[in-house]
């Protein structure tokens, strides 16, 4: 017998029982935080991280998406130079651990990008028209944006190539005979077609950059796992630390992979339409 696709399943009806049963885990949890004193008072110090966490990973996946599509095109370009570049840049950072990137952004990128900055600005520097960078004006956060935006780019770009390749090439051959431009047949041919392919990996990255984003906090970045560090570093309270840790990233990346799925489920429809 064939197994059911996901697709079969949610026109056959079948009803969500595993999140049912997670919602109902979730607002037990919720009122053991609201009666117990202790959790309570984790909850207050961790969620304080919550907005570092958001702000990181949306700014992170903004940049990444947009360094991405630009390798993506790159790695589709009739110049043989320019997809080399896009090949060699996937499959060097595809091949780094986003944690060793972290450390290696923060403390080896961030300082040479100030000194490349210096010596740009070094004429402007020495008429007085401007000061010069220091690497701690860099902050450990925006290292820690950096790093994410130049990890999954390498990933997203891939998801953007496959996307737009999958788009049919008749398409495309029947607007050069209309007269469209490069620009235009992108935008109006191939994207539109393309994001319905791109939208699941490129959701399924974004909640993935939310889970990674707890690495932001080995620099020291006030996020959730860096608040949940301090607090049970000095509280000596670790169980009932990370597991409030944990149920925060589970709401926020479950919040989202349902989300995820509705926005899929309504795209469907509208291209069966």
């Amino acid at each position: 017998m064939t197994p059911a696709q996901p697709q079969d399943l949610s026109e056959k009806g079948d009803y969500p029982w595993w999140l049912v049963a997670l919602a109902v885990i979730a607002a037990a949890l919720a009122v053991v935080i609201v009666s117990n004193e202790i959790y309570t008072q984790v909850f207050t110090i961790v969620s304080a991280g919550i907005g570092i966490t958001v702000l990181v990973t949306l700014l992170g996946f903004f940049f990444a998406t947009l360094l991405g599509l630009a390798i993506a095109l790159m790695a589709l370009s009739e110049r043989a130079a320019l997809r080399q570049i896009a090949r060699f840049y996937t499959e060097v950072i595809r091949g780094i651990p986003i944690l060793v990137l972290l450390f290696y952004i923060a403390f080896v990128g961030a300082p040479a990008l100030v000194t490349l900055v210096n010596t740009v600005l070094g004429p402007l520097v020495e008429a007085g028209y401007a000061k010069p960078l220091l690497v701690r004006d860099v902050s450990l956060m925006w290292r820690a944006i950096m790093a994410l935006t130049i990890g999954y780019s390498a990933f997203i770009a891939e998801v953007f190539r496959a996307g737009i390749q999958s788009v049919d090439k008749g398409q495309i051959e029947a607007a050069k005979a209309l007269g469209l431009s490069r620009y235009h047949r992108f935008r109006l041919v191939v994207f539109p077609q393309a994001i319905r392919v791109i939208l699941p990996p490129l959701g399924n990255d974004f909640v993935a950059m939310v889970k990674d984003s707890s690495l932001v906090s080995v620099l020291g970045v006030a996020d959730i796992t860096q608040m949940g560090k301090i607090y049970a570093s000095g509280s000596f309270r670790f169980f009932e630390t990370y597991s409030i840790v944990a149920y925060i990233y589970l709401i926020l990346t479950i919040g989202l992979s349902v989300g995820l799925r509705q926005l899929e489920k309504r795209l469907r429809r509208a291209q069966a339409r």
